[in-house]
């Protein structure tokens, strides 16, 4: 057995600010963000700024849409909802997964906020692994960033006892690595940009002009980054105003789940010798 076997199969995993399916040439077009999505090949898919329900009868759900020409489950937190419509941000999958938390993260505003800014939490199991996706897309003001950052990294979310390792958070977190609110989730989790194969990360704003890197894929110690980095191509520069980033994943074998794995080896290679491993 190989080590990328030891370590489980490779699984990929998208965040995507999708503009409201809004594009750079101004069409709204959710197909278009489904042809991204499926060129990429995503297990997981973690999205900003989705449009979901109808404003008029006959309309389609265009969130479900997508996830139903992928082939993915949906999974929905709304952030602003108005005139029967709502926006705010999604998961997808193709593996089983289960709803773990959905909820809003702190203000300082004092004053009754148009987007609620929120949180995703689901529990994913890839090949016998759970593994824990948490979606976020924080503020554009710089305090409120950081309190936010700080909430994600905290008791009620990474933090959190039911959040084990392996785990991931991603989204946009509109903070550049710069910014104190990007050091602080740094500070607990792996940059998975930082791996990037093709040499150094890449920024995935403005698709029209990319200078700032604001979309992130953050990975517990137990997940290998294989490689991560912006999906640039004549599609994804017009579906939205940000590059949908990818990430190749795997995870790494617990030192239980290992031993447990060369004792039955072991065994099998005494049986098939003619050894019974229960004589001692």
């Amino acid at each position: 057995m190989n080590q990328s076997d030891k370590q489980g199969r490779p699984f990929r995993i998208l965040t995507y600010n999708v503009h409201r399916w809004l594009g750079t040439d101004r069409k709204i077009s959710p197909t278009r963000i489904a042809e991204v999505i499926a060129a990429c090949e995503a297990d997981i898919v973690a999205l900003q700024e989705v449009r979901v329900g109808r404003t008029r009868p006959g309309e389609i759900d265009q969130a479900a849409n997508v996830a139903d020409r992928l082939g993915m489950d949906l999974y929905f937190q709304p952030t602003i909802k108005i005139l029967g419509e709502q926006y705010g941000i999604a998961i997808l999958t193709k593996h089983p997964a289960s709803m773990v938390k959905c909820g809003r993260l702190p203000t300082q505003s004092t004053k009754p906020s148009f987007e609620k800014r929120s949180a995703l939490w689901v529990c994913t199991e890839i090949d016998g692994q759970k593994v824990n996706v948490i979606n976020a897309h924080l503020s554009l003001r710089s305090g409120e960033r950081r309190t936010q950052a700080s909430a994600l990294v905290g008791g009620e979310w990474m933090g959190h006892p039911e959040c084990a390792d392996p785990a991931i958070l991603l989204g946009d977190f509109n903070a550049p690595p710069y910014s104190r609110s990007y050091r602080m989730i740094s500070n607990h989790l792996r940059d998975a940009q930082l791996s990037n194969s093709h040499g150094q990360p890449q920024p995935t704003f403005h698709t029209r002009a990319p200078v700032l890197r604001l979309d992130h894929v953050f990975v517990s110690k137990s997940v290998e980054v294989v490689n991560a980095a912006p999906v640039r191509n004549a599609l994804t520069r017009v579906a939205s105003d940000h590059f949908p980033l990818l990430a190749e994943l795997r995870v790494r074998s617990h030192p239980k789940a290992a031993a447990s794995e060369r004792r039955g080896m072991l065994e099998n290679e005494l049986l098939s010798s003619g050894h019974d491993p229960a004589l001692k």
